[in-house]
């Protein structure tokens, strides 16, 4: 191919390249020739070679031996040449590029000439490409060009402005008072040039942002003479004049009205205006009744205002277009939070779009339907929402599910309606619900004590019925475990009774065993299980001893321990696997929150330290590390607080012996001395509040064993009940709690409940104890924390 041939000839020969290889060969030859002929100081054809080489750059092959090129011919007097070299300089020139520099002289000059179209070639290569240096040094060059009297200098003058402003913040303060005298033009192109920059300078500073504010109403002028005006075949797009001038003025004016009472109220006539005048049956129209809700509800509208945008969001719910709707969900669902009422008059359309056939478009309406439930509609949202989790994407199911749960917990309005929920969501979608769903349905199982039976009846037939779902299966088997004895019983007021057996509930737990479906999480559940089941049944607990025996040489370690461990309860340890196997307590929540919609009570107090007062020994004090090791099995870490010294040798009710030096403490193994007096060990009060109060006593047992009774009382006007005590202690000292005498406390002093503890301290270590109180009075539930430092008639040698 020769290198004279024209731009056509060289695209053709492009296009008719068979292979990347031949394509290559064409563009590499032409590309020789190209840099011949930029060599030879008398070229005629620069503009027409140029033009060439900027369409191989185009098709991604390298061109930057162009630039120079590109410098010389911004520089030649003739217009064919500048052209093309300023539309080269655009494109293989940019700030990062030293060649760049060297054409800001000519650029200057040209802003100077007197031809209006070379003027616009500077403009416009200022605009796409201009450096920092750049706009700093010709910065006042184009504000004399936005005072000019050419409208279409003027128009590219102002974009030309915009960015220099871009690169250069500090020179937006030159460009404000010519931006504010161009909006008195008449012509749309300068007048969209002028509201472009004047919102790029407001939304840079605050100060330019105040002094624009005056400008509001003429503003709003421009923008009702393009509402109120007639056909302009200049600026008419389908019906709307000059629909890319009002976007423009709409954007400008949400940025003047924001947080401003004054400005905002300038604005609101037009923009209602705007809003029941402005056609919507095409997408022009809808593009700026779109602009104008975003107005309406970023400033300080009226309300009727903001019910008007959010029914044109509404309306948008209804249109075809599915870019519509999308944009339409995306901005009903950030104003939710303070339109909720008007929101919710658009709820059932919103509903509909979760049927939609573009993922999107179901996504945005999945996240606006969980946003809008509330108290009043939980019962009908929740019944769309769990037909849409049964059918929808795969990709939707988590999102879906996890929006469920956290509703339900909020709002639910009876504890059966949430647990039904929740297993209708695990049934639907078990294996995509999150990690922390299992332990918060058992804590929800756990509290609902009336409903035990129940659930523990649906859970069964939900196991027999589908063991795929984990999450379901892992509920299902710690609900069997914990209570089989009510399933065996077969009574149950809310269900169909149903008998069931021993073995058929041993079946459904090896079931879930011996699946490969199940994993070794769920199998873990299963297997304790079983084991509680040996409790709680009363022909089959040789089976349950060769079903546990089984996994003691089970390849997964955590399954293996669990069996082994449990062998050693059938064997060794029988007379305790009772004990051992206890049902679980009812478990409080670890911090304070809303469940059903209301609030679970008070919050937790701060820890209070109690100083025993009465008969009491205090501890001398402990080492940091002993104190750092109390575990904090109740709630969140608080500074220990550390008992005061010994304020004597000796305590009352004690024998002068027992707190004297070693020497005294010797046995006397000659007699001689009589023996102590027994005293009664000394009741301390740790603990009162609104009418409850809470005493202890302690008892030695042995050299390291201690009995703690704990006794409650209540001396206010209403009864107490669900009341329950929880205790911890450091990690090496041993705690075992005995059964409550009761969990409801009479008005008036009636009765008491005592909580016995009993606390083994082999290493004797410095003995603390922390206590939390939790029971429900009048509908409200109340709970809180007490640390014990020193227990009253103990010597501290020993514990």
């Amino acid at each position: 191919m020769s290198p004279s041939v024209p731009l056509q000839e060289m695209i053709r020969a492009i296009r008719s390249a068979r292979t990347q290889c031949e394509e290559r060969g064409v563009i590499q030859r032409e590309c020789a020739a190209i840099r011949a002929q930029f060599r030879q100081s008398d070229n005629g054809g620069r503009s027409h070679n140029l033009a060439k080489l900027l369409y191989v750059h185009m098709l991604g092959y390298p061109a930057h031996f162009g630039q120079m090129e590109c410098v010389r011919m911004i520089a030649s007097p003739r217009y064919s040449e500048k052209r093309v070299g300023y539309l080269g300089a655009m494109m293989l020139l940019d700030e990062k590029q030293d060649a760049s520099l060297l054409i800001t002289n000519s650029i200057k000059n040209d802003l100077s000439h007197s031809n209006q179209y070379v003027q616009s070639l500077a403009l416009c290569t200022l605009a796409c490409m201009g450096s920092a240096e750049m706009c700093r040094d010709l910065a006042p060059e184009i504000d004399r060009l936005l005072r000019a009297s050419n409208s279409y200098i003027k128009k590219k003058a102002a974009l030309c402005a915009v960015h220099i402003v871009r690169k250069v913040h500090d020179l937006g303060e030159m460009f404000a008072p010519a931006a504010r005298s161009l909006l008195s033009e008449k012509n749309h192109g300068v007048l969209h040039g002028a509201v472009v920059l004047i919102t790029e300078l407001c939304e840079r500073n605050l100060e330019t942002l105040e002094k624009f504010r005056k400008a509001v109403p003429d503003l709003v002028q421009i923008m009702k003479g393009l509402v109120i005006s007639g056909y302009s075949p200049e600026h008419d797009v389908a019906g709307i004049s000059d629909p890319f001038l009002q976007v423009r003025i709409l954007r400008l004016l949400r940025i003047l009205g924001h947080n401003n009472e004054a400005a905002s109220d300038a604005m609101n006539d037009l923009l209602a205006q705007v809003a029941t005048n402005t056609d919507s049956t095409k997408t022009v129209g809808n593009a700026v009744l779109y602009e104008t809700v975003l107005t309406v509800l970023d400033i300080k509208s009226e309300s009727g205002l903001r019910v008007l945008a959010v029914n044109i969001l509404g309306r948008f719910l209804l249109n075809n277009d599915r870019n519509i709707r999308y944009i339409a969900m995306i901005s009903l669902q950030k104003i939710v939070g303070t339109d909720h009422n008007a929101v919710q008059r658009h709820r059932g359309t919103i509903v509909d779009c979760l049927k939609d056939q573009d993922a999107s478009v179901k996504r945005r309406a999945l996240d606006l339907s969980l946003a809008l439930v509330s108290a009043s509609n939980i019962r009908s949202m929740m019944k769309e929402l769990l037909i849409f989790l049964s059918s929808c994407p795969l990709e939707l199911r988590s999102q879906a599910a996890s929006g469920i749960f956290i509703a339900a917990e909020r709002y639910a309005p009876s504890q059966r309606w949430h647990i039904d929920t929740i297993l209708h969501v695990l049934t639907t979608a078990g294996g995509d619900v999150r990690d922390e769903t299992v332990p918060n349905l058992i804590q929800l199982i756990t509290n609902a004590s009336e409903l035990h039976c129940y659930t523990v009846h649906k859970l069964y037939r939900a196991l027999l019925t589908d063991i795929s779902q984990q999450s379901l299966v892992q509920v299902a088997c710690w609900c069997i475990g914990e209570y089989g004895d009510l399933l065996l019983r077969g009574e149950c007021q809310e269900t169909e009774p149903v008998q069931v057996s021993e073995d058929d509930v041993l079946d459904a737990l090896e079931t879930v065993l011996q699946s490969h479906m199940s994993s070794p999480a769920t199998r873990g559940f299963a297997l304790t299980a079983t084991m509680k089941l040996s409790t709680r049944i009363t022909d089959n607990v040789d089976r349950i001893r060769s079903i546990v025996s089984i996994y003691g040489s089970c390849i997964d370690v955590e399954l293996q321990q669990r069996a082994v461990e449990y062998n050693a309860l059938f064997k060794k340890y029988d007379h305790m696997r009772a004990a051992v196997l206890e049902r679980m307590p009812v478990i409080e929540k670890t911090a304070p929150g809303q469940t059903n919609g209301e609030s679970t009570g008070e919050p937790i107090k701060d820890i209070q330290s109690v100083k025993v007062k009465q008969g009491e020994l205090l501890l001398p004090q402990p080492p940091a590390n002993q104190v750092c090791d109390l575990l904090d099995l109740l709630g969140g870490s608080e500074e220990t607080l550390q008992p005061s010294p010994a304020a004597g040798g000796t305590a009352p009710g004690l024998p002068a012996n027992t707190a004297s030096t070693a020497g005294g403490d010797l046995l006397d193994l000659l007699g001689g001395l009589e023996p102590a007096p027994l005293t009664p060990a000394p009741t301390v009060q740790v603990y009162e509040k609104d009418g409850v109060t809470l005493t202890m006593s302690c008892e030695k047992q042995s050299a390291t064993g201690l009995t703690v009774t704990l006794t409650a009382s209540n001396s206010t006007e209403s009864d107490i009940s669900s009341l329950t005590l929880q205790a911890a202690v450091p990690k090496s000292v041993q705690l075992h709690m005995k059964a409550p005498s009761g969990d409801s406390l009479p008005a008036r002093g009636a009765a008491k409940v005592t909580q016995m503890v009993v606390l083994n301290n082999p290493n004797k270590v410095n003995l603390k104890m922390r206590v939390r109180i939790s029971y429900s009075s009048q509908g409200s539930a109340f709970q809180d924390t007490i640390q014990i430092d020193a227990f009253p008639g103990l010597s501290a040698a020993g514990h």
